[in-house]
């Protein structure tokens, strides 16, 4: 089964450098062995990733145990959507990257917040659920 992408199409590659998502390979893509639903495709700035280590959730710090070098702004990430969404309701959220931002997500952050924040907005909107 293809994974999709909360524009409907082929779930992308978000990053691979640094290399991303749960399973390391690029992809913001669902699990059940992931609970915290790393499925948003973030680009990250620094107030987003301030607002982060601020919640706990440091990743600047490098871990190099786990391959880890931290990072840094405009780096792609895939981040939990929880974290997100309270990023997005403190005011420092991360911009988005629609099409490499699974459609699982929107059962816990709507369509309207992802697009606020979109860097990859389609020019044709009109078949796109708010």
């Amino acid at each position: 089964m293809t994974e999709r992408n909360v524009l409907g199409g082929e779930l992308e590659v978000c990053g691979t450098e640094p290399m991303t998502g749960f399973f390391r390979d690029g992809c913001c893509r669902p699990s059940e062995e992931d609970p915290g639903s790393h499925t948003i495709c973030a680009v990250v700035t620094a107030e987003f990733l301030e607002h982060q280590r601020s919640i706990g959730n440091d990743l600047v710090t490098p871990l190099p145990m786990y391959g880890f070098t931290g990072l840094v702004p405009g780096d792609r990430w895939c981040v939990t959507a929880r974290n997100w969404a309270r990023a997005h309701q403190d005011g420092a959220a991360a911009h988005v990257v629609l099409a490499a931002t699974s459609e699982a997500v929107l059962g816990l952050v709507p369509l309207a917040a992802l697009r606020e924040h979109a860097v990859d907005v389609p020019p044709d909107l009109s078949g796109i659920e708010a």
